[in-house]
């Protein structure tokens, strides 16, 4: 029989390789409920995983009427707009929309943005401590870095920036289907807004991203006025929301693994193959989108029906052991890693290069400028939101010195437990 598991548990995010092997001993592929979605399977190795993001014949974004597979009949036409992107589409549109962007990608040149990237995460790391300490990494160094970076990527004015720290935090506490609603305020306002600045780049000009999505547009790009708000929007959250918990998450594991931050700091070069095992390890995105089965299909040995429903799980197949030696394990000197983080097939993460240059340059300012950072308060305080699909830690109070005595407030603690809720 399959294991409930409540994927939005401390349990499960505080350890999820126990809670993946005791997912996988049921079989490669597994019928679960999963918040918000309902029925669904879900893959628990890195071979059906891969099987699933790679054959959009059978295992589709939408049903034939354009219905999005994760989207549930009582969800408010809002969401419903803000879905429609290319991450929810099959062909042939999503390859309509992806060589639009990904023109506009390569006027940018992602690369050659890494100096930048490293002195706003130099500017944000001295000024941690600037309100007092503890402070929390999440909200201070983790959400803002991001942020900061795809604003300025897109173009948009820094005066705005706490906006899209509000709307972030506003995103981050989706858990269930109350939060849901609440959030749509946020999701207005930011639809809003986003129309705003496509409509003074189509008048006016301008730089960065949207300035160029526009030109494309200009240029023929076949795009409605919606799917381009809902592109920006994309481009505004996603790139951000996961690099955030990467970083949040990368910093935590050096501050409780003292002997792999030390490995780290004794050469900096070796930074990009850490990167590559915090995304396996961490894992910040646990599970991608729902997909519909087309037709009748046996998926690892597991037979699906037409019309079922099935997301694969990119937490299992980082820790599938048929992939990685001793999965469980964080191994900063792994190689070859065949993680799964960024997906594959033609919906690999379009921000894959960004994402790494940010965590990369994250870790390094951070621990040069703080090189005796530690946690305020002992690891098994530091606790997760209780968000389906993503492994987001809720607050990260660190101090300047770890050699420090440290005095975990009860405000502290309390404050982080009602965050994690």
């Amino acid at each position: 029989m399959t294991p409930r598991l409540d994927f939005t548990s401390e349990a499960f995010f505080r350890d999820p390789p126990k809670a993946i092997a005791t997912l996988r001993s049921s079989g490669p592929v597994v019928a679960t409920r999963f918040p918000l979605v309902g029925d669904v399977w879900i893959t628990t190795t890195h071979d059906a995983t891969a099987q699933v993001l790679k054959d959009g014949a059978t295992f589709t974004l939408r049903k034939e009427d354009g219905e999005v597979a994760g989207l549930r009949w009582w969800m408010p036409r809002l969401v419903t707009t803000i879905a429609n992107n290319m991450l929810t589409m099959d062909e042939p549109d999503h390859t309509r929309l992806r060589s639009i962007v990904d023109e506009a990608f390569r006027r940018r040149a992602i690369v050659a943005m890494e100096p930048r990237v490293r002195a706003i995460a130099d500017d944000l790391a001295a000024e941690l401590f600037a309100s007092g300490s503890p402070a929390d990494l999440v909200q201070r160094y983790a959400r803002i870095l991001p942020l900061a970076v795809i604003s300025e990527l897109l173009g948009l004015p820094p005066a705005d920036r706490p906006k899209f720290i509000a709307w972030a935090n506003a995103i981050s506490l989706l858990t269930n289907v109350v939060s849901l609603f609440r959030l749509l305020f946020a999701f207005r306002k930011m639809r809003t807004y986003l129309k705003q600045q496509l409509e003074l780049a189509r008048v006016h000009g301008g730089e960065g991203l949207i300035a160029e999505l526009v030109q494309v547009e200009r240029e023929g790009g076949q795009i409605t006025p919606d799917e381009m708000v809902s592109m920006v929007f994309l481009l505004l959250a996603a790139g951000s929301e996961t690099t955030t918990h990467l970083i949040s998450g990368s910093v935590y594991e050096l501050l409780r693994n003292p002997g792999l931050r030390d490995w780290l700091e004794e050469d900096w070069s070796r930074t990009g193959l850490a990167v590559e095992e915090f995304l396996r390890f961490v894992s910040p995105v646990q599970f991608s989108k729902p997909r519909y089965v087309r037709r009748d299909v046996e998926l690892e040995g597991v037979r699906l029906k037409q019309g079922d429903r099935v997301m694969v799980m990119l937490a299992a197949a980082n820790m599938d052991p048929a992939v990685h030696d001793r999965p469980d394990q964080l191994d900063l000197e792994r190689k070859p890693n065949r993680h799964i983080s960024f997906g594959t097939g033609i919906h690999f993460c379009l921000g894959h290069q960004l994402a790494r240059i940010e965590a990369a340059c994250a870790l390094q300012a951070l621990f040069t400028r703080w090189p005796r950072l530690g946690l305020a308060v002992e690891a098994s305080q530091i606790h997760w939101r209780k968000r389906p699909g993503i492994r987001a830690i809720a607050t990260l109070p660190v101090i300047a010195d770890a050699g420090e005595t440290r005095q975990p407030s009860p405000a502290t603690a309390n404050v982080a437990q009602l965050l994690a809720s």
